[in-house]
């Protein structure tokens, strides 16, 4: 029996280590060849694609669409699925790959008809743009057909790689539209259900401006003045945890020559995204000749568009944040408004076919708020959302150059951030923005729309060179008080990382790279000590009982630290104090399929407000009195987090909670495959509302400072690899040094690659 045991046991380890072998050997077959020659009717000139020892695409060409190229073929060696799914997910064309399981994102992106919007926007273009996505996409196709076996996500769908087309690269940037300013119309959506369920006044009081407010030019918004509005009598139920809209955004800032040892400008960019495996961006360098002289732009690229989307020419650096200017309006439709059906086709995988029909109008696709008929107009819908003239800026010499560009481009609207070697630094909005004049978060009657929407706002403000040498933004408003009522909010940010940021560069007189890099890993939680003020207080009334908590609150280090016990207290007793003031607004939304969800970043001035007037009518019918109600909050945080981690209070340390875990999507349908897919977890640092924003699957998706005309010292760390083949050398190079807060070079290093695509003759 014992040898039958021990064979058996030989045999399932034999077994074992065969089929490894089996996966690891499909899986070695679609790793793409890095070394080699090729030939190719799309290029004029020879075309050098290397990698460096982090994987760094280095790109040389004789023209700039040879470099188009040149990129495409990277893009499509290592990043091919994630181009799919980014095309696919803003098309809506995901149920084709993944089924019915797919249907209900499918439905919700193709209320935006954008594969419609990105063939008709392609026609418009100027050949010259038509021939450089022409030439990017033969590049990805023959990158790709260089791999020669399909990569394991399309094993595992059984679906068909299909070939990239020019107005993919479209659907690429519109992806961005969806991903950064879907939370401005849903935001809009909720608070035309509140002001309808309760009153205009109610709005006022939710959205009213706070007390961080960092504009360039220092103006404030009038702080609200009315009163507190009266609750209708609450319901007693179960408090509902309200969901926080992940900060899509970013941090900028720049200073002028006259505070740096250079004379040149210098900037920073670290912009805050969703993190998966592969990361978004790609690392890339250009080098290739225009009007008979040499250019070469180093940075990232977002895989699927032939453009470096935040980076540096050695001549000007530039980078972005999310702008958040209103840029969509819900028009209410009246019984004069013309409407039509249209239906779409949404294909699955076996060749079936989902039928999908949605109302069109001529101000944008219609859906039902409250019963009534709003019609959606955002500036995705317009002909100037999407075009390519962000690469303009790689041939800009100065900042002013620069600024002349920033009222083409068809982006989301960015806070553009632009610093040069002569030592000017601006900022300026980058992107669509509708020039209708009077933007609203509210319904917009039918009779009151505007034709403008379908121009783009041409005159926008700036600042160039401030007196006092330095710019900031961080997705909260930068306008000033006047400009704000032109532009509108789009669901700023509540202020706080950018007052943090601002102040933090006031604390210096000359900066270096290593003073950048350090800002952006600032984790002080200036923003939570009023609420660690308000918990040690209530805690202190029973200090025998709450001695383990009070501890934890007195060395809470002030910061986002993965050790700190007592800030995982501080923010999740706050997170439960806004759940139990406003769990019965959240369920009256709910009834109406929305949501507090996009609002609630806007809550903070209110809450205080609340807190210190104490009206009767905000006490949830769960408690008795303001001072149960707060003593609840604090035991459903001890509640939850003994839940979630244990009852041992030193396993809620931050680092922990909020630890950081980037996945492949394949990875969180499939276990088995974590830890091979995943990126290493590791321990949380940072948090909303400070400069080092990270959550657990969130956070700076790149982390970038340069100089111009000074590169020597620049950073560019990414939090992954450039190959999205987990058997790559390129996989994972790179995240440690982020994590750890290396200074990662953004020039490349050693190249150790090299292929050669010469004209076919």
């Amino acid at each position: 029996m014992f040898k039958l045991i021990k064979w058996l046991l030989l045999l399932t380890v034999i077994l074992g280590l065969a089929s490894t072998a089996v996966v690891y050997g499909v899986l070695s077959l679609s790793l793409p060849a890095l070394d080699g020659n090729g030939r190719s009717n799309a290029v004029v000139e020879p075309v050098k694609i290397s990698r460096d020892v982090l994987g760094q695409a280095v790109i040389n060409a004789s023209s700039r669409n040879d470099a188009a190229y040149g990129l495409g073929y990277a893009h499509g060696q290592d990043r091919f699925f994630q181009m799919d799914l980014l095309r696919r997910n803003a098309a809506g064309e995901l149920s084709e790959l993944f089924g019915k399981a797919a249907l209900g994102l499918d439905k919700k992106m193709r209320f935006h008809q954008l594969r419609k919007r990105s063939q008709i926007i392609l026609q418009t273009l100027p050949e010259a743009d038509k021939q450089l996505l022409k030439s990017y996409a033969q590049g990805v196709n023959e990158g790709l057909a260089q791999v020669g076996y399909s990569s394991f996500e399309y094993l595992l769908t059984g679906a068909t790689q299909k070939p990239w087309q020019s107005e993919d690269s479209l659907l690429v940037i519109f992806s961005m539209y969806l991903d950064l300013q879907s939370a401005t119309f849903e935001r809009d959506q909720a608070l035309i259900q509140i002001e309808q369920a309760y009153t205009k006044q109610m709005v006022d009081f939710l959205t009213q401006p706070s007390k961080y407010q960092a504009a360039l030019d220092g103006t404030k918004l009038a702080p609200y003045s009315a009163d507190i509005p009266t609750l209708p009598t609450q319901t007693q139920h179960a408090v509902k945890s309200i969901e926080a809209n992940q900060e899509r955004g970013s941090n900028n800032w720049a200073v002028t020559g006259v505070l740096t040892k250079t004379g040149a400008g210098m900037l920073s960019d670290d912009m805050h995204l969703s993190m998966a495996v592969p990361v978004i961006w790609y690392r890339t360098q250009l080098n290739y000749m225009q009007n008979g002289a040499p250019t070469q732009v180093t940075g990232v690229s977002l895989p699927g568009a032939p453009a470096i989307v935040v980076g540096t020419n050695n001549n000007i650096a530039w980078g972005f944040t999310n702008g958040y200017l209103d840029t969509a309006d819900w028009i209410a439709l009246n019984d004069e408004s013309k409407t039509w059906q249209v239906d779409e086709s949404i294909a699955l995988p076996d060749g079936e076919v989902e039928n999908y029909s949605l109302i069109l109008s001529e101000y944008g696709p219609v859906k039902y708020i409250n019963e009534k008929p709003y019609a959606l107009s955002w500036a995705a819908h317009q002909p100037y959302a999407v075009n390519m003239q962000l690469l303009k800026l790689e041939q800009a010499k100065t900042v002013d150059d620069a600024l002349a560009v920033a009222s083409d481009v068809g982006i989301p609207v960015q806070n553009l951030m632009v610093v040069d070697s002569l030592g000017s630094a601006a900022w300026k909005n980058m992107g669509g923005i509708p020039a209708r004049k009077a933007p609203s978060q509210l319904g917009v009657n039918a009779d009151d729309y505007s034709a403008l929407w379908q121009q783009n706002e041409l005159q926008r403000p700036f600042v160039k060179n401030p007196q006092s040498g330095r710019l900031w933004t961080g997705n909260s408003r930068v306008v000033s008080a006047e400009d704000n009522a032109r532009f509108g909010n789009g669901g700023y940010a509540l202020g706080a990382r950018s007052s943090q940021i601002r102040d933090r560069l006031f604390e210096k007189q000359t900066f270096a790279e290593s003073d950048f890099y350090a800002l952006q890993l600032d984790n002080q939680a200036r923003f939570l000590m009023p609420w660690h003020t308000l918990l040690l207080k209530q805690l202190k009334v029973d200090k025998t009982k709450n001695q383990q908590y009070i501890t934890a609150l007195e060395n809470w280090q002030q910061c986002a630290c993965s050790t700190s016990t007592g800030y995982t207290l501080v923010k999740r007793y706050r997170d439960e104090v806004i759940n139990i003031l406003f769990s019965n607004m959240e369920d009256q939304l709910n009834k109406q399929q929305g949501t507090l969800k996009y609002v609630k970043r806007d809550l903070e001035p209110a809450v205080w407000q609340l807190i210190n007037n104490k009206p009767d009518t905000w006490i949830n019918p769960q408690f008795k009195s303001w001072d149960a109600q707060l003593h609840g909050a604090f035991n459903q945080t001890i509640t939850k987090l003994t839940e979630q981690f244990g009852n041992k209070v030193q396993s809620w340390q931050w680092g922990k909670v909020n630890e950081l875990v980037i996945e492949h999507p394949f990875a969180k349908q499939m276990p088995l495959l974590a830890k091979l897919l995943n990126m290493p977890t590791a321990q949380g640092f940072g948090d909303s509302y400070m400069p080092a924003v990270q959550g657990r699957s969130f956070g700076a998706s790149q982390r970038f400072i340069a100089q111009p005309g000074h590169l020597e010292h620049a950073i560019m760390a990414i939090p992954g690899g450039q190959s999205g083949h987990p058997l790559s050398e390129f996989y994972r190079a790179g995240f440690s040094d982020y994590v750890e807060g290396k200074h990662t070079p953004l020039l490349p290093q050693e190249l150790i690659h090299q292929i050669v695509i010469e004209p076919t003759q």
